[in-house]
């Protein structure tokens, strides 16, 4: 050893044409991989973030009009036509579904319940309930139809800003890695389910939060996840990860000050309505708790097979969800070298979703801008990618099979239970890649260049005080790999 260096975070984007076999194949289309020629500064007005901004809308614009089938008609002709389409959104119904069509107040008023034709209130969290009220005031008047229509529209506007704030904190997150938000951009499952429901607006302040982390602000990115939950509750699950790397690089006042930024954030959004309308309130809490095994669960495919209906799957899945969680820990603490925050975080909330008692089709989005981070690479991107979109067609084509009537048009249940199994393998694929990433270093694409963690923040090259994993020798001298070694994170050749 001679030297110690780090990489330049000023220095030029890494190319993924450069690392990525895939990405150089799929750049023909475009004239072949960046070569030697290719100017090594800012690229002007066309900048990577702008650029993977342009590309994300474009997408979202495709998916909206994936949905042009419901939007004309589809939607409001009954059931089995919007499956059959695969253009099904939750949006158009729940405006007059919950209240907003009759100028009901989230919360406070009752709405009628579909199924027991009691009264109930608005099974969602506080600030994406908001999100809802805000498109019901921006939406013109008319008739129901139209004014469904409109509330749609509205709706994948704001919607559409939310996709364009997520893939400019993922192309701003990883610094010299602008082009992995590519992967976000450019996803299928992204386009096909934006407009679904929600959870784009959750998606982005966490990826808002998981940039301010990056950039060594954990209060501000305390306070951009405590908002994320207030509207989705899995960003409160990225604590976890964020604790154990805290805790293995002697970081805990930094994990302290982004704690205290969730908790507090949250709470700001949460108390007014939790104090004023108790009952509406909690009932986003008491249906998550009350709710049945539902659609795309491994749970579903054991009651469907079994004939069981699992009444007791909540305790199942939260004992899965702790081993789980129990294995993510050991990995942060036991691994050579400490893994990388996205890692960590992708692995647990796909371990959420895949021991959820539900997987709604556009739960996707929570995971892909964290696979962009974990794992930047576009073959097991893709692969993943392509299960999720089976998984897209396959829950549709079931229910147009079992809104069909004796006609039984669409996927049976043992299809459909195949299609879930997809989605499953798919997604343990991808937690399998990212963990052997964090064994063994030398395979993790983000690390060849010499990097630690770049959207680590406080914990990027920092030293590790507590690592039970590690000898006394490889403590102090770290892993070797591929001819570098590494000291506290930073190369040394």
């Amino acid at each position: 050893m001679t030297r110690t260096h780090s990489p330049d975070p000023d220095a030029a984007p890494v190319r993924p044409t450069e690392q990525d076999e895939v990405a150089a194949a799929g750049s023909e289309l475009l004239g072949g991989p960046a070569g030697r020629r290719v100017a090594p500064g800012p690229a002007g007005w066309w900048s990577p973030v702008r650029v993977v901004v342009l590309l994300a809308v474009g997408m979202f614009a495709l998916g909206m009009v994936q949905k042009v089938p419901c939007y004309n008609g589809a939607w409001f002709s009954g059931k089995t036509s919007q499956y059959v389409r695969a253009c099904y959104s939750d949006i158009p119904h729940l405006f007059a579904g919950r209240g907003f069509a009759d100028g009901l107040v989230p919360y406070f008023d009752r709405i009628p319940h579909s199924v027991s034709g009691g009264m109930t209130y608005l099974e969602y969290p506080v600030l994406t309930g908001a999100f809802m009220q805000v498109a019901a005031w921006l939406t013109p008047g008319g008739d129901l139809q139209h004014r469904e229509q409109l509330y749609w529209m509205v709706n994948a506007g704001m919607l559409m800003a939310c996709a364009a704030v997520l893939v400019a904190c993922v192309a701003r997150t990883h610094r010299r890695r602008p082009w992995d938000a590519l992967l976000v951009a450019l996803a299928p499952a992204l386009a096909l389910t934006a407009t679904i429901n929600w959870d784009l607006l959750a998606v982005a302040l966490t990826a808002a939060g998981m940039l301010l982390w990056a950039r060594s602000r954990p209060l501000a990115s305390g306070v951009l996840i405590g908002l994320a939950t207030a509207a989705k509750l899995y960003p409160a699950l990225l604590l976890g990860p964020l604790l154990v790397l805290c805790w293995r690089a002697g970081r805990q006042r930094e994990f302290g000050a982004a704690l205290g930024g969730a908790v507090v954030s949250w709470l700001c959004v949460n108390v007014p309505v939790m104090l004023l309308a108790p009952q509406g309130w909690s009932k986003f809490y008491s249906f998550s708790q009350e709710r049945p095994v539902d659609f795309g669960s491994l749970w579903l495919v054991i009651s469907q097979r079994t004939g069981n209906p699992l009444e007791d799957a909540n305790l199942y899945a939260m004992v899965l969800m702790a081993l789980g969680c129990a294995g993510i820990g050991a990995l942060a603490l036991w691994a050579p070298r400490r893994p990388r925050l996205a890692q960590l975080s992708f692995l647990v909330i796909a371990l959420f979703v895949l021991t959820n008692k539900v997987y709604s089709p556009q739960y996707v989005l929570w995971l892909i801008p964290l696979a962009a981070l974990a794992r930047p690479k576009w073959r097991d991107f893709l692969i993943w990618q392509a299960c999720e979109v089976v998984y897209f067609l396959g829950i549709w084509l079931y229910l147009a099979y079992t809104g069909s009537g004796d006609k039984h048009q669409g996927l049976p249940p043992e299809g459909y239970q195949l299609v879930i199994l997809v989605h499953l393998l798919g997604t343990l694929y991808l937690c399998a890649v990212v963990v052997r990433d964090a064994l063994r270093p030398e395979r993790d694409v983000v690390r060849v260049d010499g990097s630690d963690d770049p959207s680590g923040g406080v914990l990027d090259r920092a030293p590790d005080v507590f690592a039970p994993g590690r000898s006394r020798l490889r403590h102090k001298h770290a892993a070797r790999f591929e001819g570098t070694y590494v000291r506290w994170g930073t190369p040394t050749h």
